[in-house]
């Protein structure tokens, strides 16, 4: 059935968008290596408006260690480092006028086993949204039966969507063993 079919289309489609979520989200996360991706989310106040550092900025890496950002227009340069030091990612900038350094520290044993705890929150969202989306598939599904839809087909539907469920649960949990080995490789 065509309705059947677009629910289940949906389902993976909001499934896939749960996971990638969660991908962004497990980024930020740093594994004491610099990483841009750990400026992602970061807004500056450029002519009034709040706008992401990577528009106003050139970001890069120069080391393993190190995050070098270099404003578009110097006079920026104050404004970004109240930015970076407002949003509590736990680096403290290093203006020397023209640019701004963010030297990462090596990471302590308790820090990664936070940080651990950090990334197994995000997979547990992860984990609760793609339930929810399999919940609302099959409230779906029921509604279609109930509107006259072959009960064989619903079951059948019903049992893809938790096929569906449990392959992206364990797609999330491998996002999780790998995010804890970077983690907690020294």
């Amino acid at each position: 059935m065509e309705e059947i079919e677009l629910v289940l289309d949906m389902a993976k489609d909001t499934m896939e968008r749960a996971l990638k979520h969660t991908q962004i989200e497990l980024s930020k996360i740093r594994a004491g290596r610099a990483s841009t991706q750990m400026l992602d989310g970061i807004l500056v106040e450029y002519y009034g408006s709040p706008t992401p550092l990577s528009q106003v900025s050139s970001i890069s890496t120069p080391d393993a260690r190190t995050i070098s950002i270099k404003p578009f227009e110097r006079k920026l340069i104050n404004d970004i480092e109240r930015a970076i030091i407002n949003s509590n990612i736990g680096l403290s900038p290093a203006n020397d006028g023209e640019l701004i350094r963010l030297n990462i520290p090596p990471l302590t044993e308790e820090r990664r086993r936070e940080l651990v705890k950090k990334a197994k929150n995000e997979i547990e969202v992860a984990r609760v949204n793609i339930r929810k989306v399999r919940q609302e598939a099959n409230e779906e599904l029921k509604k279609i039966q109930k509107d006259g839809g072959s009960e064989d087909e619903v079951k059948k539907a019903e049992d893809r969507v938790q096929k569906m469920t449990d392959s992206y649960i364990s797609k999330a949990e491998q996002l999780m063993a790998d995010k804890e080995k970077d983690i907690m490789q020294v």
